[in-house]
This record gives structure tokens, C-alpha cells and sequence, in this order.
């Protein structure tokens, strides 16, 4: 059975809406992930945090990529972010919670929650530095 590493209510702004009005300025939105490893014992016998996923490159890389680019849906980032992380860390499956703040008149969130795992999908190696490759602007920027 995979070890979990959980990061619970990472703020991330990102432009997102189906509306103009909704896609007029940046939002704040919260993810949560469940991020389904083979086995942190090794990390956790020999104290080394390069024998685990880094839950910080994690961090960074999701709200990296939430900046990217405009989306229409919530359920459209959730996936890219997915399909991110199974690709660049070293991990089973991936879990995430993705939380709108009011979108709809009378509730305080919307959110999407997809489960998605590493079978079927083609792995990468994992990149010690995961976040390099999202910059955004001209090099040296």
C-alpha cells in the first residue's frame, strides 16, 4: 500500500472563469493533494530528503503552472496539474482538491476532486529542479 504525502490548502492565483468578468484579474484558489508514493521509509531511516518527493518543488510547481496561462475551468487546471506531477515526481497517483471561491450566488466554493494514477500513463525521470522548465518571460528573466 502507497505512503501519502499531503499538502493541504495551497494558495495558488491564477486567471480563471468562464465569464470576462470572472477572467478580469487573478484569483485566489486553494488545492489540496494527496500525493500517492511507493515508500517513504527511505527518506525517513536515513533523514534525506532527495529519497522523497519534496513537497516544496511540489508546491512551487503547481502554483508555476496555475500561473501559465488564462483557463476557463477549474476542472482543466485540476487535470494539467495532474498530468504535471505524475510526469516530473516520482510518485503512484495523485489526489487533488481544487477550491473556487464564489462562483456560484449562495455557496462559498465550488470545487473538483479528481484521483488519478500513474498506470497507463508514460513516466519522465524525475527532474531535480521541476519548476526550471515553467518560468515564464525571456531567459535570464
Amino acid at each position: 500500500m502507497p505512503d501519502i504525502i499531503r499538502i493541504a490548502d495551497l494558495e495558488i492565483d491564477t486567471v480563471i472563469g468562464v465569464s470576462d468578468e470572472e477572467r478580469a484579474k487573478p484569483q485566489k484558489l486553494l488545492i489540496s493533494l494527496d500525493l500517492r508514493v511507493k515508500d517513504i521509509g527511505p527518506a525517513a531511516f536515513t533523514d534525506n530528503v532527495h529519497l522523497t518527493v519534496d513537497y516544496c518543488d511540489v508546491a512551487d510547481r503547481v502554483k508555476i503552472l496555475a500561473g501559465t496561462r488564462q483557463r476557463h475551468l477549474i476542472e482543466t487546471l485540476a487535470e494539467e496539474i495532474a498530468t504535471d506531477l505524475l510526469r516530473t515526481f516520482p510518485i503512484v497517483s495523485v489526489r487533488l482538491e481544487l477550491r473556487k471561491f464564489y462562483a456560484l450566488p449562495g455557496a462559498h466554493h465550488v470545487s473538483v476532486v479528481i484521483d488519478r494514477p500513474m498506470e497507463g500513463r508514460a513516466p519522465s525521470a524525475y527532474r531535480p529542479n521541476p519548476t526550471s522548465s515553467l518560468r515564464m518571460g525571456p531567459p535570464g528573466k
